[in-house]
C-alpha cells in the first residue's frame, strides 16, 4: 500500500500539469453530473417539499411498482421503443452516409460549404424547428399543402396523422442532427492511411470497392462505439421534440416516458413518481450499453470499455 501511494505521488508530481488540465472537466462532472445523483433518492421516498429529503417517508420500491403496473406503461414502452427503433434504423446511418459522400468530394471549397450548411440545423432549437414544420406542413395554411392544392390534389394532414407521426419525428431528427453527426465520422476517415487507397488504385479497385474494402472497415470501430452509446439512450427519445409536436389526435402514439413523467410527475406534483420513471429509463439504458458492449467484444470489436 505504501509503495502504491509512493508511486502515485511520483506520478502526480511528474504529470502535475496534465492533472491540472484535467481538473475543470473533473469538477464539471462532480458538480453537475454526480452531485445531482443524490436526487435519485426521491424515487424511494414519499417526497414532500415541506419535509425535504431528510424527513420525507421512505417507501422502498413503491413508485417503481406503481410505474411498472400503470395501465399506460406498455403504451409508453411501445411508443418510446418505436421512435427509438426508427431513429436507430434511419437516423443513425444518416451521418455515416453523409460523411462517406463528403469524403468523395474533391472540391475543397464546395465540401466546406456543404459541411457548414448541414451543420447549421444542429444549432436551431426544437421550438424553431416545430414552428417551421407547422408553417410548412399545417393542413389549414401550410406551404406544402398549398402547393398540393394548386397542383389539383387534396390536403394531407401531416402533423396529426397517427400513421406518419413517428416518421415525422425521425425526419426532424435527421434534418437537425445528421449533418452535425458527420464530424466524428469525417475525423475517423482521416485516420485511414492514404497508401491503402493508392495500393488499391494500382490494383485497379473501383471507388465502390475502395469504399467497401478500405473505408468502411477503417471506420467500423467508430461506428460500433457510437452504436453502443446510441443504444444506451434507447429510452430517451427527446422530451422537447416530442412534447412540441404532440397534439390530441396523436397523443396515443406520441406519449413517451419523458412526456408522461413530466405530465404526471411534475405537473401533478408527483415528484417521486417522475424520478422513478426517469431512473427506470437510466437502468434500461445501462443494461443496453453493457449488453451491446459484451456482444461487440465477442464479435472482435473493442467496445467502449
Amino acid at each position: 500500500m505504501t509503495l502504491w501511494l509512493r508511486g502515485w505521488g511520483t506520478a502526480l508530481r511528474r504529470d502535475k500539469y496534465l492533472y491540472l488540465l484535467m481538473m475543470p472537466g473533473l469538477l464539471f462532472f462532480l458538480i453537475f453530473k454526480y452531485g445531482p445523483m443524490w436526487g435519485l433518492s426521491l424515487a424511494f421516498q414519499n417526497y414532500s417539499p415541506f419535509l425535504g429529503f431528510w424527513k420525507s417517508e421512505w417507501v422502498g420500491f413503491k413508485y417503481f411498482s406503481d410505474f411498472l403496473t400503470n395501465p399506460d406503461f406498455f403504451k409508453l414502452l411501445r411508443n418510446t421503443l418505436a421512435i427509438s427503433f426508427l431513429n436507430i434504423l434511419f437516423f443513425f446511418p444518416a451521418p455515416i452516409i453523409l460523411a462517406l459522400m463528403l469524403n468523395e468530394v474533391r472540391r475543397v471549397r464546395f465540401k466546406k460549404f456543404v459541411q457548414t450548411a448541414i451543420y447549421l440545423p444542429h444549432f436551431v432549437s426544437w421550438v424553431v424547428i416545430a414552428g417551421i414544420c407547422f408553417i410548412l406542413l399545417s393542413k389549414s395554411s401550410g406551404i406544402v399543402n398549398g402547393l398540393i392544392v394548386d397542383a389539383g390534389g387534396t390536403k394531407i394532414d401531416f402533423l396529426t396523422n397517427a400513421n406518419t407521426f413517428w416518421l415525422l419525428l425521425t425526419s426532424q431528427s435527421i434534418w437537425k442532427d445528421a449533418g452535425y453527426g458527420t464530424i466524428i465520422f469525417l475525423a475517423a476517415l482521416t485516420s485511414i492511411n492514404p497508401e491503402q487507397y493508392e495500393a488499391a488504385q494500382i490494383d485497379g479497385a473501383s471507388r465502390w470497392n475502395q469504399l467497401i474494402h478500405i473505408t468502411l472497415p477503417g471506420i467500423k470501430s467508430t461506428i460500433v462505439v457510437l452504436l453502443i452509446l446510441r443504444l444506451g439512450t434507447v429510452m430517451d427519445v427527446g422530451f422537447e421534440q416530442v412534447y412540441l409536436m404532440s397534439s390530441a389526435p396523436v397523443e396515443s402514439i406520441g406519449d413517451v416516458f419523458d412526456t408522461y413523467a413530466y405530465r404526471v410527475g411534475v405537473q401533478q406534483g408527483r415528484f417521486s413518481f417522475a424520478v422513478a420513471a426517469g431512473m427506470f429509463k437510466s437502468i434500461v439504458g445501462f443494461i443496453m450499453v453493457v449488453a451491446a458492449n459484451r456482444i461487440a467484444k465477442k464479435m472482435g470489436e473493442e467496445g467502449v470499455y
